[in-house]
């Protein structure tokens, strides 16, 4: 076996995984993990990249440099709490900071024509500084290859959940809950199929945003406030009428397109959310029943994110099962990580929303939550080293497999 660190932060950018790995052709297990926020300037700078603005480039070359940084820390802090050095690790896998993700060429530019505008995808935490911080190489830079190749660069872990996590005769669905949600459906490992995979929507980036403009506070833990509210179902079939949600697979999505505007656009357009607050008298709700209040617009978009994820895994499942011969398949389980496996209220709505399924966690699998997307990087950087191809061009619309990310040597 050799070991291998994969170091994650998603599109919520509540600060890096890294995670430390053994990892051989035939298995992936995951020894330990230790995650480190980013300090709060430079949290502030990177939501600001997200959007246009000014002085972007320098912000971003900065920016670039003290996300290595951080990594480099989680990395040399994982090192000691497991009394390894450096040369333990074999690699590196570094997934970076997604800033932009626009593969769908829907972006203006005042300096090129439309014709001459290109999809792209942007993660930064520069790679040399990383190898130079922890003295050792690193794989980066893994979604451009698939970019390169006419694919949306996302979601890459459908490799790596079909390599580790397939099963002999079941079919299985990965729900990764970061940010933004996304499937990947297996087939039964006998069948030999690639898996199916892609963005389902909003994970939990829309809550988040919507608790932290109301109470200041990150996350809404366990969908407590969201409890507190009343699904509004005019509002809910309003969002599901989005054009995304719609869109044919192959797809992925960001915060550049579900963020607060996005939500703000349909609030206007049939709402006037309520502004008061959550200890609002009853005669203020009275005179205000034909009005949402905030905590019934997190509840609405918790049904949101179960609603599109529920959605996603029965169309998927449904031309899964077509494909292979409109086979019957019992007992489907449903796997779910990322941060929002941890949300008790979403995964009840899951489970009901459901009801055929098996809906856990990835700790039945033996890993947690929180560390799956940072193995996925681990062995993305095992495979780049082992010339194993690491996308899978029917989950994200690339011509053709192939080798992803490039090599950071310390020295």
């Amino acid at each position: 076996m050799a070991k291998y660190i994969g170091l994650m932060s998603g599109t919520s950018m509540d600060g890096v995984d890294a995670v430390l790995c053994d990892i051989t052709r035939d298995s992936c297990n995951t020894l330990a993990a230790y995650s480190l926020p980013y300090p709060k300037e430079l949290l502030a700078a990177l939501n600001a990249l997200c959007v246009e603005g000014v002085n972007e480039l320098n912000t971003l070359a900065v920016a670039d440099r003290l996300v290595a940084e951080v990594f480099a820390d989680a990395v040399n802090s994982l090192l000691k709490q497991e009394n390894l050095s450096s040369f333990d690790i074999t690699a590196i896998g570094s997934h970076g900071q997604t800033v932009r993700h626009h593969p769908n060429c829907d972006v203006l530019s005042v300096s090129f024509g439309k014709d001459n505008i290109r999809g792209f995808t942007c993660q930064i935490g520069d790679a040399n500084t990383l190898a130079v911080l922890t003295d050792i190489d690193v794989v980066a830079d893994f979604r451009k290859k698939d970019i390169a190749l006419g694919g949306q660069g996302a979601p890459l872990v459908p490799a790596y959940h079909n390599a580790v996590f397939s099963h002999p005769s079941k079919y299985r669905v990965l729900v990764n809950i970061g940010g933004i949600a996304n499937i990947t459906v297996l087939s039964p490992s006998k069948l030999q199929h690639s898996p199916m995979g892609f963005d389902t929507g909003p994970g939990n980036t829309l809550m988040d945003n919507w608790i932290r403009l109301h109470l200041n506070k990150t996350y809404d833990s366990n969908g407590e406030w969201a409890s507190t509210g009343t699904v509004n179902e005019e509002l809910l079939t309003h969002m599901l009428k989005d054009k995304y949600f719609a869109r044919p697979f192959p797809k992925s999505t960001g915060r550049e397109y579900f963020n607060i505007d996005w939500l703000s656009n349909y609030l206007s357009s049939s709402f006037a959310a309520h502004p008061g607050k959550e200890d609002a008298s009853s005669e203020n709700e009275n005179s205000k029943e034909n009005e949402l209040q905030p905590c019934d617009i997190q509840a609405t978009l918790l049904a949101l994110t179960a609603h599109t994820i529920s959605d996603g895994i029965q169309h998927a499942i449904k031309e899964t099962l077509s494909k292979n011969g409109n086979a019957v398949a019992e007992g489907i389980e449903v796997i779910a990580c990322g941060g929002g496996a941890f949300n008790r209220e979403l995964m009840d709505h899951l489970t009901i929303a459901l009801p055929n399924y098996k809906v856990l966690t990835s700790h039945t699998l033996g890993i947690h939550p929180q560390h799956v997307e940072g193995a996925a990087f681990a062995w993305l950087a095992f495979a780049n080293l082992n010339n194993i191809k690491g996308n899978v061009p029917q989950v994200t619309g690339a011509s053709r497999a192939a080798v992803l990310g490039a090599l950071y040597k310390k020295e």
